[in-house]
């Protein structure tokens, strides 16, 4: 479901342990993107199929809110845990290309931009014609 404990693990699973003082502020992301999801697809709620999307557009509101107001809660995030490198057998595939010429700041941003867009092609899937 989507709710308050499922985006506090999800930003736990990036290294980011929610405040008490961040209550309001991850409230006021969660129900921004149920408003906005609920717009775009003429449903009452989230529907259960886009609620894996819901959860990390909120995380992704959340940290460029962090990121805009109060950079230095988020300087811990470790953006380095991407898989890099996958060898099966004869097939090497590298996926971190160009990593040395982007800053911290440059794969954060590039992190936040991928949370709030991915998954945005599958509210086609839940629209419903408005009337």
């Amino acid at each position: 479901m989507f709710d308050v404990e499922t985006v506090k693990n999800r930003l736990a699973s990036f290294g980011y342990e929610v405040k008490a003082g961040d209550e309001f502020a991850l409230a006021f992301c969660i129900e921004k993107v149920r408003s906005t999801i609920k717009n775009e697809i003429n449903w009452q709620d989230v529907p259960e199929g886009l609620e894996h999307v819901a959860v990390d557009m909120a995380a992704g509101e959340f940290l460029l809110s962090k990121k805009t107001f109060v950079p230095a809660d988020i300087a811990g995030l470790d953006l380095d845990y991407a898989v890099k490198q996958i060898q099966t057998g004869d097939t090497n595939t590298v996926f971190a290309t160009g990593e040395g010429s982007s800053t911290p700041e440059q794969r954060l941003t590039t992190f936040i931009n991928y949370l709030l867009s991915y998954g945005k092609g599958e509210f086609n899937s839940f629209r419903r014609i408005r009337w």
